[in-house]
């Protein structure tokens, strides 16, 4: 009974992170549908939402649900700056070169980091309760965290699918020829697709502060970056509503493996919670190479 009542409240904590990770995956998606560029510094921009979150948190004592703003309009201009600086030029470019610019990106924006603030850790800490769920407690923090991500994926999901601008964007994705001919100024839409996706990444970074409160450095970004393009995959790479999908996929093997694993003798759990995402990852891919969403 004790183990069942451990693995429920795991799986509910999954899904709760999983709603976070999916959120912070769908920018990377994003990117890849509209610009076909894979963003392999995706975690350089998650590290600088931590940082908004930690030092709004420490100088103006804003927590980190209310620097949400702050967070999409840095996420904006650095998305923005990004590309007419470097990826526009990478438009139609072969895919090496794209992967050495956006992992050049990455590391450039993880020194300029590591410059102002140093390599040590920083955290914060903002508690305002928690919840008992019966099989286990969960801090309020983190269910704001939950309900801010599916408030903004839903956002985002009327941008695309109810605007003039989510249909030129999809306009783009269709048929970018097609689009220019019927006047979409398709340089502005991959513009305004990159730095949305950088944006919601950022506030991604934001969220997940809610959980690794004290983790908080410039080299953080990496094992966000691995976890992304697992969801990112397992979704459909391209989809962003299969990345937000992929999200929860993700945080209920990633808490539910870790139960589970956690029987068997001599075996560290934490450890193994990546290979049995992987490999859920293979036997998904297997049925449907294309991901769950297939890139709709």
């Amino acid at each position: 009974m004790v183990f069942f009542e451990q693995l429920a409240g795991n799986l509910l904590y999954g899904i709760i992170l999983g709603a976070v990770y999916g959120l912070a995956t769908m920018g990377l998606s994003q990117i890849f549908g509209v610009l076909k560029i894979v963003n392999v510094g995706h975690g350089a921009f998650i590290m600088v939402g931590a940082y908004v979150a930690y030092w709004m948190f420490v100088l103006y004592s804003v927590n980190p649900i209310l620097s949400i703003p702050v967070a999409l309009v840095i996420g904006l201009a650095l998305g923005l700056g990004i590309f007419y600086i470097v990826i526009r030029r990478l438009i139609g470019a072969p895919e090496l070169a794209s992967l050495l610019a956006t992992f050049g990106i990455g590391i450039f924006i993880e020194e300029v980091a590591k410059f102002f603030w140093g390599p040590d850790h920083r955290g914060f800490s903002w508690n305002i309760g928690q919840v008992d769920f019966g099989i286990t407690l969960i801090p309020n923090t983190k269910l704001l965290a939950f309900f801010s991500s599916v408030i903004i994926a839903l956002i985002l999901y009327m941008l695309f699918q109810r605007t003039r601008i989510g249909a030129a964007i999809r306009a783009v994705v269709e048929d970018r020829e097609g689009a220019m001919v019927c006047g979409i100024d398709v340089s502005r839409i991959y513009a305004m697709s990159f730095g949305i996706g950088i944006a919601m990444t950022v506030i991604g970074g934001i969220l997940l502060t809610l959980f690794i409160p004290v983790g908080i450095n410039p080299y953080m970004g990496g094992e966000y970056t691995l976890k992304a393009f697992v969801i990112a995959v397992l979704g459909g790479l391209g989809s962003p509503w299969g990345a937000f999908i992929g999200g929860f996929i993700f945080g209920l093997l990633e808490n539910g493996s870790y139960t589970i694993l956690g029987l068997i003798p001599g075996v560290e759990p934490f450890s193994l919670t990546r290979f049995v995402a992987f490999s859920a990852l293979l036997v998904i891919l297997l049925v449907k190479p294309t991901g769950l969403m297939g890139g709709e």
